[in-house]
């Protein structure tokens, strides 16, 4: 449980620590976004973040780098380090900081810093955020709370309780775009400028098209395939490995293929995709019965990584300064 520095009041429920989500490093614009993290969860993120802002010329390239950021990204915030991320609903003895409390359109999206103060003695604590185009998510200022006992936190779980429990599913699937768009940052890195040939299935059809685009096509090419936990190591060069949610550690292969990172909620997507059939059911729908559900939606548009997540996630990588990946940074997709 995380307490007031000010006076050792409860905050939050007790929380056990995950990795941080790859979700956080995107969004959809004009859109609901449900909590970023599970209840009962929090997560930190080394980052610096919220105000004072600096535009990327007013930061030298060393201290840039020194933050994890190897090519520009707008604006460097000035803001803690280490905040505490946790869902809305875990925060006990909260009050709203009403001349904080701006937004864009339908909630607040934490403009003016912390929001949030302790009910019992008005210290700033942390920051809500629930506006449209925004996670929702509370960022705790970590000089502003202490830890306090609790409960022991969850057992970090192996890779064959994740898969039996079906822990590696999560409710943020339709936003799928933007892990695909750090996988895809990491697929061009590890292939530094060769053909990758991806296997058919699924992940041709997630990451196909955009490296297609992204890389030359032609003799010698790398092959990309999927690796994991009850999937097993097909022959590949590159192999997409999910990421532990809990500890943020990736699943090492035996073999000698180079691992990529991949959300794992994500990979399992890949790896175990739902049966489907559209074969009719045997017999139809008893007598009386009429079907008036609808069809699921069409998409508008085919399935595109998130190039906002493509380009963030290579600009925090060194390897972004070599020239042939500088240039796919700068060119999109």
């Amino acid at each position: 449980m995380f307490g007031c520095a000010g006076c050792g009041a409860v905050l939050t429920a007790a929380v056990s620590r995950v990795a941080l989500p790859i979700h956080l490093i995107d969004t959809h614009w004009e859109t609901l976004h449900p909590p970023l993290l599970e209840a009962g969860s929090y997560a930190l993120d080394p980052a610096p973040y919220g105000p004072p802002w600096r535009q990327w010329d007013e930061v030298e390239p060393d201290e840039a780098a020194a933050r994890g950021y190897f090519a520009s990204v707008g604006a460097l915030s000035d803001g803690p380090s280490d905040t505490v991320l946790l869902a809305p609903g875990d925060t006990r003895g909260t009050r709203l900081i009403l001349e904080r409390a701006e937004g864009y359109c339908m909630g607040i999206d934490g403009r003016d810093g912390p929001n949030l103060a302790c009910v019992d003695c008005d210290l700033p604590v942390g920051t809500r955020m629930d506006d449209c185009g925004c996670w929702q998510v509370v960022r705790l200022v970590p000089q502003a709370v202490v830890r306090l006992p609790g409960p022991p936190e969850r057992p970090v779980m192996d890779w064959p309780e994740l898969l039996a429990t079906g822990a590696l599913w999560h409710r943020l699937s339709k936003f799928q775009d933007i892990p695909a768009g750090v996988a895809l940052a990491h697929v061009v890195a590890a292939a530094k400028g060769a053909p990758v040939e991806v296997a058919p299935g699924p992940l041709a059809k997630l990451l196909g098209p955009a490296l297609g685009t992204l890389l030359p096509a032609g003799k010698g090419a790398l092959r990309l395939d999927l690796a994991g936990p009850g999937f097993g190591e097909p022959s590949a060069d590159l192999v997409l490995v999910p990421v532990h949610p809990q500890t943020g550690d990736i699943w090492k292969p035996s073999s000698g293929a180079l691992p990529v990172p991949m959300d794992a909620a994500l990979w399992s997507e890949l790896a175990f995709p739902p049966h489907q059939t559209r074969l009719p059911v045997v017999g139809g729908l008893p007598p009386g019965t009429e079907r008036d559900d609808p069809l699921p939606p069409h998409p508008w548009y085919p399935f595109q990584p998130s190039e906002y997540a493509f380009r963030n996630t290579l600009a925090r990588m060194p390897a972004v300064r070599e020239p042939w990946l500088r240039a796919l940074y700068d060119r999109g997709y």
